[in-house]
Parts: C-alpha cells; sequence; structure tokens
C-alpha cells in the first residue's frame, strides 16, 4: 500500500511537472523594451507627451475625445474598448504598451470596432446593417431623401437643381486658413495639421473640383437632376481657332475633357501611415501609429511583427492651362466615400509611396470606378442608415475600396486590413462594386494575413527610411526570413487561450485519475 501511496503521488508530482511547463511554454512572451530612439527631427513619441501632461487634471480625458473627430485617419477609430484601453496605458505610466498602441490582432480589434459584435441601433429589433423596408418595396430612391450631404459633400451643388458649371472660369471659393485647420488643447498640445505650402495656393481649384466631381457621380442615382461640367478645348488650325466644347456628364468623363484640353492627369494609388492623433506638442510633431498584430513571427525572437495601419487613397494630380488641383478619393472614418481636398502637411513619419500610377485611359478606367463606389456608398447609407460610425469598418476601412480598384486594375491586391462585410454588399444596382468588393481577402475572422499584404500597405519599399523606433529592424529580419521561405507564424490570443484551457483541462483529468487511484488504494 505504501509503494502504491508513493506511487501515486510520484505519478501526480511528475503530472503537475508536465502540466506547469505546458502551460509555462504558452504563457504570454517576455516583455520586449520598445526604443526610443533614434526619433526624426521636431517629432516626439505620444508616451514622451503624455509622461508630461498625464498628470495635468482633464488632459488625458480632453486628448481622448479629440481622437475621434474627423480627419485622415485610416481605421483607428477609438470606439469605447480602445479607449477605455488607451486610457488604462495612460493612468498606469504603461509608456512601452503606449507606444505600440493597442497591439492587438484583428481578431481583437474587430469586436471592439463593431465588426462582429452587435451594436444597438436607432430602431429596436433590428440588428446594424439590416435594410430598410421590406424585400418587396422598391429600393430607395434619392428622390424623396434630403439627407444626402450626410454622406458626401457637395459643396453649393443641389441634388434638385440643374446646373453647368464652366471650368473654365477661376474658382471663386476662399483660401485655406489655417485657423480652420488646427485646434488649440491648452498645455502646448494643437490638434490639427497646418496647410501645405506646395498644395495649399491650389485649395480653391482643388475644392472646386472635388464638389464637381462628386456631384458628377450623383448623376448616377436614381431622381438626381443633371449637373454638367464645361470645358472649352482650344485648336489653332491653319486657317482658323477652332473652339470645342466638351460637356461631362461622369467624372471619368470630366477626367478624359481636362486631358483633351491640356491638363495633364495622373492619378495615383497612394498608401501612408495613418496618423490617428495629429497632435503636434510644443511645436514638435506626436508620432501617433496605431499598431496591430500581423501573426508573423519576428525570427530569434519570442515576439510576433507589430505593423502600423496604413492609410490609402486614389489621388488625382492635375496640371494644365486651365485647371491645377491636387483632389483624393477613399472612404474615411466620417462614413463618407467621396473625393476631397488634400492640402494640409502630413508629419514626416507617415512618409508615403505611390503603389500605382495611372494615366491616360487608365487614369479615366479608375475614375470611372471611383464614381461608381460613391453611388455603391450612398445607396448603401440610404438602405441601412442605422450602419454605426456611417458604415466605416461594417462597410470596410479606406483600404477596402483602393484594394477592390487596385485588384480590378492590376490583378493583385497588396493592402491590409480590409474589414468590410461582403453580405452588405448586395444591392443590384451596384453589381461591378458587389463583385470587386468579394473579390478582396477580408480580415474578419482572424486568419492571418498575407505576407505580401502586409508588406504592400506600407509607405515604403525601403524599410530603413522608416524612422518608427525598432520598427525597420523588425520588417528587415521578417521580410529576409520571407524571401528565404523561413516565415513563421504566431499564435492568436484566441489560439493561445484555447492550448491554456485544454492545458487546464488535462490537469484536471489527470489530477482526477490520480486521486481516484489513490482512493481505490485506501480501499
Amino acid at each position: 500500500m505504501r509503494n502504491r501511496a508513493r506511487f501515486s503521488k510520484g505519478v501526480c508530482r511528475g503530472i503537475c511537472v508536465s502540466v506547469l511547463l505546458a502551460l509555462v511554454a504558452c504563457r504570454t512572451e517576455a516583455p520586449y523594451v520598445v526604443p526610443e530612439e533614434p526619433m526624426p527631427p521636431n517629432t516626439i513619441l505620444l508616451s514622451g507627451m503624455m509622461r508630461e501632461l498625464s498628470a495635468t487634471p482633464g488632459f488625458t480625458d480632453a486628448l481622448l475625445a479629440h481622437l475621434n473627430e474627423g480627419g485622415k485617419k485610416g481605421p483607428a477609430m477609438m470606439t469605447q474598448r480602445l479607449v477605455k484601453r488607451l486610457r488604462e496605458l495612460i493612468l498606469g505610466n504603461d509608456w512601452r504598451g503606449i507606444d505600440r498602441f493597442p497591439g492587438w490582432t484583428m481578431q481583437e480589434v474587430n469586436p471592439a470596432v463593431g465588426v462582429i459584435s452587435k451594436i444597438e441601433t436607432k430602431n429596436p429589433g433590428t440588428s446594424p446593417g439590416t435594410p430598410s423596408g421590406t424585400p418587396n418595396e422598391p429600393l430607395p430612391s434619392v428622390a424623396n431623401k434630403g439627407e444626402i450631404k450626410e454622406y458626401l459633400d457637395l459643396g453649393s451643388y443641389s441634388l434638385e437643381k440643374a446646373e453647368t458649371v464652366n471650368l473654365d472660369e477661376p474658382s471663386k471659393l476662399p483660401s485655406l486658413s489655417n485657423e480652420a485647420l488646427v485646434t488649440e488643447m491648452g498645455a502646448g498640445v494643437v490638434r490639427g495639421d497646418v496647410a501645405n505650402p506646395t498644395l495649399a495656393p491650389m485649395h480653391p481649384d482643388s475644392q472646386r473640383l472635388a464638389d464637381v466631381l462628386n456631384r458628377l457621380s450623383l448623376n448616377g442615382l436614381e431622381g438626381a437632376s443633371p449637373f454638367v461640367a464645361k470645358l472649352i478645348e482650344t485648336k489653332d488650325g491653319s486657317w482658323e481657332r477652332k473652339f470645342i466644347g466638351h460637356e461631362s456628364h461622369s467624372p471619368e468623363e470630366l477626367i478624359a475633357a481636362l486631358q483633351a484640353t491640356g491638363q495633364t492627369v495622373v492619378v495615383s494609388d497612394a498608401r501612408y501611415f495613418a496618423n490617428f492623433g495629429h497632435f503636434h506638442f510644443k511645436g514638435q510633431d506626436v508620432m501617433m501609429p496605431f499598431f496591430v498584430d500581423s501573426q508573423i513571427a519576428i525570427p530569434d525572437t519570442n515576439r510576433s511583427l507589430l505593423v502600423p495601419v496604413s492609410h490609402a487613397e486614389y489621388e488625382w494630380t492635375i496640371r494644365g492651362p486651365k485647371v491645377n488641383a491636387d483632389v483624393s478619393w477613399y472612404f474615411g472614418i466620417d462614413g463618407k466615400s467621396e473625393f476631397r481636398t488634400m492640402d494640409t502637411l502630413d508629419q514626416a513619419w507617415v512618409l508615403g509611396r505611390h503603389a500605382h500610377e495611372y494615366r491616360d485611359a487608365d487614369a479615366v478606367e479608375v475614375t470611372r470606378l471611383v464614381g461608381a463606389f460613391i453611388v455603391a456608398f450612398v445607396h448603401q447609407h440610404l438602405r441601412r442608415p442605422d450602419l454605426p460610425f456611417g458604415g466605416y469598418y461594417p462597410l470596410g476601412v479606406c483600404q477596402d475600396g483602393v484594394a477592390a480598384i487596385e485588384k480590378k486594375m492590376t490583378g493583385h491586391d497588396t493592402l491590409f486590413p480590409n474589414t468590410a462585410d461582403g453580405a452588405l454588399f448586395d444591392d443590384p444596382r451596384d453589381a461591378e462594386v458587389n463583385a470587386m468588393m468579394l473579390a478582396i481577402p477580408k480580415d474578419r475572422n482572424g486568419a492571418p494575413p498575407a505576407p505580401e499584404r502586409i508588406f504592400g500597405s506600407l509607405p515604403v519599399t525601403d524599410f530603413n527610411l522608416i524612422t518608427i523606433p525598432g520598427l525597420p529592424a523588425d520588417l528587415n529580419a521578417v521580410h529576409a526570413a520571407w524571401q528565404e521561405g523561413d516565415l513563421g507564424r504566431t499564435r492568436s490570443w484566441m489560439e493561445k487561450m484555447k492550448v491554456r484551457l485544454i492545458a487546464g483541462a488535462v490537469l484536471l483529468v489527470l489530477a482526477g485519475v490520480v486521486i481516484w487511484r489513490r482512493r481505490r488504494a485506501k480501499r
């Protein structure tokens, strides 16, 4: 009996040690010391600013309140769960955590922004994304919808009024003012970026062109009054000067007319690091990326590659004798899929590159596709007015539309993350856009993204140009492993939890077996 008892105790100790080792093996990786140097000139980390200001009464809440106010922020939407997380990091003086905020996988980010979880809607008993009306009712028409400007900026133009705009005449819109771009928050903190000295002088023409392109797009909506943009082409013949009028009824017709009247048009697929703060502190830029766990292992470490989310947009650069303007298009956190001006000064650390450039007929085709996206998103807004945040995340983020057009134009998609719910793109009027959105990969279920999409989203191809401390070394190591065919994956949070639960269950079963055997031995 004593031998049996000793044997049972020995088995129990062995089991406990084995399970303990299993639990230790799957515990969270060792803390990583996030580098704080080198930094680009005149730039400070968010942690550096918060070290000085977190003790200032009310400042933390004021900062968090400003994070969700418009701007070109990409997918860094500060919902309650993310705000709570950032507040915890600030109040806990977790500067390392702040500098890699939030550092979650998409599987963790998605519920936090309502991609998967149910969110309260205006109509009790319905879920976000439920179309208004019944399946037998005709699809909503813009003719009886007065709220269209909530979803699209049209300037002074109207859907109800037929109008012709002469682009040979100079724009009468006001110039860009820094006072309207920035907000003083006190304690040396400013929110917003000032005017770009190169692009700002063209703001009146750029704003007019953005408004005109948006309004031309809406010619494709049911019930919209006709809108025309006019340009005159001048040709000198052997006997006389000829004036040829170009009347455009769609965005793509206007781009073709601009080309025909002597303007050069380049449409660029542009990528940047998303700046989710747009803060400045004592005259310095505040570096505020939004990190996502790529689930790619960094070689020779226990860490996963954390990458700053990028912002993607299409940009039109137009130069010529009649029109000089710069406009962009993307679906933003404001819930608007629209042409916009792009004449504020980006902080240096966001960098930027053109993944593709389109000219001539290709520039016209990209513009046509963008116009189709604008109409499709207006249809979505009219059918699903209860989507939270204007549909941002359920209908995608800035990357989705750009990736869909990239796929159409090149056969490849190289952007991450994409969050659109393909089931929402079911309007038969938008069959082309629906098919394009379904053709790109989605990051809704936690599946690890392809490395092509991770590296394709970056605003540089030379990682040593990146000025976010510690990131160039991580990217170089992972990229080298990928090229050598030795890329590893890390477990997601859910997978780690499964391992821990299985290990715990094994411990309970084995402990129960030992207890049962000991009781039998005592009989």
